[in-house]
């Protein structure tokens, strides 16, 4: 005797299995989105008290009179107008936009022309890449002093050393017209180690046949630069352009430890401003208000980098 089954409940029958299937896969990952938020937490507790909190802090006190120890007194936009009322604030602001123009102006193009020697060099390339990285590795307040040393106008390594072709002395530090330059003469030697190294990770991938190339068909070697490492490069060239930008705005210790500002304001920069304002005068909110204007300010420099350079990232 045959047993007749209907179609339906075969087809409800066969389709359990599956849908157990289906229900353990998200069950597995479920589980594993609750341990990855699991171990998330406590890092975002963490960011959030040490990171966003001093920021959203901030921004409060910004619109506050307070020395940090009685109850602070909401003032509105006062501290604002007061900031706009100081003429330090051109002087601070302008002196930061020339630093920058000068950061990079020298300090930009040096790591990519010295990148491109190296990358020429084959015996001891180890030797010369631990020496470019070297400055990085000290401690920047000590590498300020050795420069301060070098600076001295009396018997300063670099008078001494122009001294010898009858040059000098000069007053690096000392003078308005030059202590800017001097400035961003250290920070380059000092900071230009990591973006070296960058580059040269960066030359590895250009595949040799371009230049060999480049090479047959008569290319010296500044088209070989222009028309094929530039080109590889400008993915790298926009990342560190945009790294220099915010770094150099927010120029702080070589201004402090040279020169403290001076002489005559002449490299007060922003940055130092703030300091002022907080550990020198006591003006907090005027100190939190002046932040909160550069936070705007490299958030805006951002933005219209990167829409302006977002061609390069899809070639």
């Amino acid at each position: 005797m045959t047993l007749l089954t209907h179609p339906r409940r075969t087809a409800a029958v066969s389709k359990e299995p599956a849908k157990r299937a289906v229900d353990r896969r998200r069950g597995g990952a479920l589980r594993k989105q609750l341990t990855a938020w699991l171990f998330l937490v406590p890092t975002l507790i963490v960011f959030g008290l040490f990171a966003w909190w001093p920021i959203v802090r901030s921004l409060l006190m910004s619109f506050q009179k307070t020395n940090l120890v009685e109850p602070a007194t909401w003032v509105g936009l006062d501290n604002f107008r007061a900031l706009f009322d100081d003429p330090l604030l051109s002087t601070a602001v302008g002196n930061t936009l020339f630093f920058v123009g000068l950061g990079l102006l020298i300090g930009f193009p040096a790591p990519l022309i010295l990148a491109a020697v190296m990358s020429t060099v084959r015996r001891g390339a180890g030797v010369y890449r631990f020496l470019v990285y070297l400055p990085v590795v000290i401690p920047p307040v000590v590498a300020i002093l050795l420069w301060k040393w070098f600076y001295d106008p009396g018997s300063g390594l670099f008078n001494s050393a122009l001294g010898t072709i009858g040059l000098g002395p000069y007053t690096w530090l000392e003078s308005s017209d030059s202590a800017m330059l001097s400035l961003v003469l250290e920070a380059t030697w000092a900071g230009m180690g990591g973006a070296v190294l960058i580059y040269l990770a960066a030359m590895v991938g250009i595949p040799g046949e371009l230049y060999e190339a480049a090479e047959v068909d008569g290319a010296g070697i500044w088209r070989r630069i222009w028309h094929i490492m530039l080109p590889q490069l400008r993915s790298v060239i926009g990342l560190l352009l945009l790294v220099q930008l915010i770094s150099t705005v927010q120029v702080f210790t070589e201004p402090y430890v040279f020169t403290g500002g001076g002489p005559e304001n002449s490299t007060l920069t922003v940055l130092l401003l703030i300091f002022r304002y907080a550990f020198q005068d006591g003006q907090y909110g005027e100190a939190a208000a002046l932040s909160f204007l550069m936070v705007l300010a490299l958030a805006l420099l951002s933005a219209v980098y990167l829409r302006a350079t977002r061609s390069w990232s899809k070639t």
